[in-house]
């Protein structure tokens, strides 16, 4: 059980395990992250900005904020309470699976803001992480608000009320009208973001493949990444050669419950080992 101190506006969380700043921040599942040379982290999330490091003590310290938004946004984002240990228990009777855990697992799945969540994997299609959050950087600073800063991430609404003509300024190609078809289904309540954590993953999934661009693999990141549903596999070319690999093509029982997290293991096992996939 972790513990939290409040001193000198920093928030000091210490008895957190399997948590990395760089593999967690780095592996392609939030793109408004970025590491100063210091080694302090610092992006924007719930449309609230945040700096924080891990000390020589494994101390994290979320500089600038206060014990309020830690708990109501920072521990849930980080995924806190999950028992990282107990997963990677109960999934170690796999030796592949327990190597995989071994080089991943300092990486949490971040539970990120729906919509954000959404747009950013529409975005990420066909895309490397560089152009990704260009093209996210761009979308916060036309359309998002001045905070300062930083910019906030534009609402649905906001993108709903927009044309394909002020979309351009992003330079995201056919991306951009799949972001105003999301944009319109969820600002006008057709699909309710809010209750896909309430659904199967099947149900969830095919909701979000309601909208256009939306294939199998940007629902599943999107059930993943901010809907909680750990079951969610989001499977792209490299995951699907590494599977074939490692596994015949079929993951193992025990990871199934977990599916999702042991994806993140497996990609980061099979960059890290550089796979022959």
């Amino acid at each position: 059980m972790f513990k939290t101190e409040f001193k000198n506006n920093n928030v000091y969380v210490s008895g957190v395990q399997n948590f990395s700043l760089p593999q967690t921040l780095d592996c392609g599942q939030a793109f408004r992250w970025s590491e100063k040379e210091n080694g302090i982290w610092c992006g924007v999330a719930f449309n609230k900005y945040l700096e924080l490091e891990i000390d020589k003590n494994d101390v994290i310290i979320l500089h600038n904020t206060c014990l309020e938004d830690f708990e109501s946004i920072w521990c849930n984002y980080f995924d806190f309470n999950r028992d990282y240990d107990e997963i990677i228990r109960e999934i170690s009777g796999n030796e592949i699976l327990k190597n995989a855990a071994s080089f991943g697992k300092g990486i949490r799945v971040l539970n990120q803001e729906p919509w954000e969540t959404l747009c950013s994997f529409i975005i990420s299609q066909n895309n490397n992480i560089k152009r990704i959050k260009g093209i996210i950087s761009r979308l916060c600073e036309n359309f998002g608000e001045n905070m300062g800063t930083y910019f906030t991430f534009p609402s649905a609404e906001k993108i709903a009320s927009l044309s394909l003509e002020d979309l351009s300024v992003l330079r995201s190609g056919f991306r951009a009208k799949y972001i105003l078809d999301a944009a319109i289904k969820v600002s006008n309540g057709e699909i309710d973001l809010n209750n896909l954590k309430n659904l199967s993953t099947d149900e969830a999934r095919q909701e979000l493949m309601k909208i256009k661009g939306v294939g199998p693999k940007v629902a599943e990141c999107a059930l993943l990444f901010s809907h909680q549903h750990i079951a969610a596999f989001p499977k792209d070319v490299w995951i699907k050669r590494a599977m074939q690999v490692l596994f015949d093509g079929e993951l193992p029982k025990e990871a199934v419950p977990y599916a999702g997290i042991v994806q993140q293991y497996i990609f980061f096992y099979a960059r890290e080992t550089k796979l022959n996939i």
